[in-house]
């Protein structure tokens, strides 16, 4: 099998996993309402979840660089199908954070799991690197759509009451779903190829990269911790108690909403093509915290939904933008490694804001999570302008470099661009 074939591959996996969790993430609040859960303990358990989620793909990026990634991509596969299995099957709070932190079922909407970082670094090994921007904008649009798509499935439960199916046996049936979905993984991992990422040679899992990854995983780490406030099962959840939505308009809005994210992706490569990787990461996500905090305060429905509708249009611009980004600056034997650190910290970052957004979805203005969510994302987005301020004057001091070389040369102008990509990122191509 070619590398040709595996992308396309990867793109459908994508969608599969972002169908079923982009209902899991709406279905999850509610079936835990259902079964007596207070917004604390639902916090508590998104907690597990999401720290889970880190402590499995800290494993993963360990290992990664020594086992087969199709092997490994298998096992999270039949992990997803076994966490639909086992989900539906407890209620005491202790065995249902247990499953949910061992568990694949992702609350929020972000591009973070087990399988993540695998997928990362088999795709960027399956296209050339001036087109690795573009490949990470369409797996995260694909990832989007289908997430968009998914929750429209949330409504089911209430169409399956309709048919006289007890409220809680149509969550079950969503659960199995979820698992027939990972069955459906397993079938496309199973078509890709044996791909090890060091096949001579090997390097330290991080290397020459390692001080710029660590500083990219700080910043990443405090974006993560605002998002975690705001977490889509937690943005439900406000939305249930703060205006008694039903799971059906949710379900709808939901889908608008990740629709609007999925198109941003593209429009975000277009942009960082055009003003750079960090420009687009800072100037669309202030605004975008902005519409987060103006919605905390509105007490009609129409305007909040109208608020958090032109939020998520900007709010996920840095996604397929920060991929590329930590792609381009390791080395190839390093990426999937790099993904790991990089997605760790976010991870174990967001997993702590659950809890403290459940407590403040408690007090008398429910709104105070997405105030901290807004609040933390702007100071983020303002230490990431100071901390690379400086990369524009390296930018262009390193393109007249080579360009005075390739002047002298008879190297063809797209080597030295990728060379320019490696050195400075994907932004520094114009």
């Amino acid at each position: 099998m070619t590398k040709l074939s595996t992308v396309p591959l990867l793109y459908a996996a994508r969608g599969v996993r972002g169908f079923g969790d982009g209902f899991a993430t709406i279905i999850l609040p509610a079936y835990l309402t259902a079964i007596g859960y207070d917004a604390i303990q639902i916090g508590v358990v998104l907690t597990a979840s999401l720290l889970g989620t880190a402590v499995l793909t800290l494993a993963i990026g360990a290992i990664a660089p020594r086992h087969d990634l199709r092997t490994l991509m298998l096992i999270g596969a039949c992990l997803m199908v076994l966490t639909g299995l086992v989900f539906p099957a407890f209620q005491h709070i202790t065995f249902v954070a247990f499953v949910a932190f061992v568990g694949t079922i992702n609350p929020s909407t972000g591009d973070i799991g087990v399988l993540v970082p695998l997928e990362h670094a088999m795709l960027a090994r399956g296209v050339a690197d001036h087109d690795r921007t573009s490949a990470f904008a369409r797996y995260s649009l694909i990832g989007a759509l289908s997430m968009a798509v998914g929750t429209l499935a949330a409504a089911s439960p209430d169409f399956l009451t309709r048919m006289d199916i007890n409220k809680l046996d149509a969550f079950r049936l969503m659960f199995y779903a979820y698992a027939a979905l990972g069955l459906g993984c397993v079938a496309l991992y199973l078509c890709l190829p044996h791909t090890r990422m060091v096949e001579a040679n090997p390097h330290a899992p991080l290397g020459p990269s390692r001080s710029v990854v660590y500083k990219l995983a700080a910043l990443f780490s405090l974006d993560a911790f605002a998002g975690g406030f705001t977490v889509q099962s937690l943005m439900a959840l406000w939305l249930f108690e703060r205006f008694n939505l039903s799971l059906s308009a949710a379900s709808v809005f939901f889908f608008w909403s990740g629709t609007l994210s999925a198109f941003s992706y593209p429009v975000a490569a277009w942009l960082a093509r055009r003003f750079g990787l960090v420009n687009t990461m800072v100037f669309t996500h202030i605004p975008s915290s902005l519409f987060l905090i103006f919605a905390a305060f509105s007490s009609n429905l129409y305007v909040a939904l109208g608020l958090l509708l032109l939020r998520s249009a900007l709010s996920q611009m840095d996604v397929p933008t920060r991929t590329s980004y930590v792609m381009a600056v390791v080395t190839p034997a390093e990426r999937a490694t790099a993904a790991s650190v990089t997605a760790v910290p976010r991870s174990l970052a967001s997993a702590i804001s659950p809890t403290f957004s459940g407590a403040l979805l408690t007090t008398a203005f429910s709104g105070l999570p997405l105030i901290a969510c807004g609040t933390l994302k702007i100071i983020y987005d303002l230490a990431l302008l100071y901390s690379f301020r400086h990369i524009n004057r390296r930018r262009n001091w390193l393109i007249r470099l080579l360009r005075n070389r390739e002047s002298k040369s008879r190297e063809p102008a797209g080597t030295r661009n990728v060379e320019i990509e490696d050195a400075c990122g994907p932004a520094a191509v114009k």
